[in-house]
């Protein structure tokens, strides 16, 4: 399980794309036309072998997770605290319930010193409220694009293979230290964009421990960002983290901390529909 809660924008470059499109080309026009290409067999053997050892990773995640009660999830309702950090030091916690329905939908109320916000984030557009302001507004692109960017590097993403549908690629990166007589299995999804998502695995409990990737911060500087995921709990059959813990650029900006969480609990459409004025906000 993995929310969107206080992600940022991120914009990643199609130059892979074209690097990749000109030099299949490059190399067509320079092979004779009846010569076949050469084929590297021992290293196409070795990378299927790869790609193997990634997804029974993968699988032995799922059923860590609750197998197929966790792929049969459709919705989840999660009421905790997040808390931002400044120099190592947490800043008051916001109380939070955040509605999350697969595979696209989520609406996350905050409540704490500043009043009552809600984001709420459908397929390609969403909307924003701020009781500071008695606003309600549509979703900037680069807002949708941070929900996107969110769900795109969640472990959901990774456990429920909806990275498949985008031509992404699992391989296997081997073993991580992840502690004191710990390791990791750590698996990368590839798209054809050239964005890429780390996931590291426990190798005794195949429960996920860290995601980790690169985005631009707004001076195009490329940031590492990571989450860790810890206290997990097991409820009906299915075990999840109670705390996720985000990192940017190796020092600590957030937590998460889950008070509860419920699983396909009927979810009503209204949450996600624009309310018309502010009086019909529930």
């Amino acid at each position: 399980m993995n929310t969107t809660l206080f992600h940022k924008t991120a914009r990643f470059a199609l130059s892979l794309i074209l690097l990749c499109a000109a030099g299949a080309t490059g190399f067509a026009q320079a092979t004779p036309a009846n010569s076949p290409p050469k084929v590297d067999v021992q290293t196409a053997t070795a990378q299927a072998a790869n790609d193997e050892k990634a997804e029974q990773i993968v699988r032995r995640a799922i059923e860590a997770q609750g197998g197929g009660a966790y792929l049969g999830v459709k919705t989840i309702i999660g009421r905790g605290y997040f808390s931002q950090f400044d120099k190592g030091v947490s800043l008051p916690p916001l109380s939070f319930v955040d509605y999350l329905v697969f595979p696209d939908r989520e609406r996350t109320e905050f409540r704490g010193g500043r009043g009552r916000t809600i984001q709420t984030n459908a397929g390609e557009g969403g909307w924003l409220f701020e009781s500071s302001t008695r606003s309600i507004v549509d979703l900037k692109p680069e807002q949708v694009a941070d929900f996107r960017l969110a769900m795109r590097t969640s472990t959901d993403n990774l456990l429920r293979g909806w990275w498949r549908k985008d031509g992404a690629r699992l391989t296997y990166l081997g073993r991580r230290e992840a502690g004191l007589a710990k390791r990791n299995e750590a698996v990368r999804v590839t798209y054809p964009d050239g964005f890429w998502v780390d996931y590291e695995i426990g190798a005794k409990d195949f429960l996920p421990a860290k995601t980790f990737f690169k985005r631009k911060n707004a001076e195009g500087e490329e940031v590492d960002e990571e989450d860790r995921f810890a206290s997990y709990k097991t409820i009906n059959g299915l075990t999840v983290p109670f705390v996720i813990d985000h990192y940017r650029a190796g020092a600590q900006s957030s937590r998460i901390n889950y008070d509860s969480v419920e699983f396909n609990t009927p979810v009503p459409d209204t949450l996600f529909a624009k309310p018309a004025n502010i009086k019909a906000i529930k």
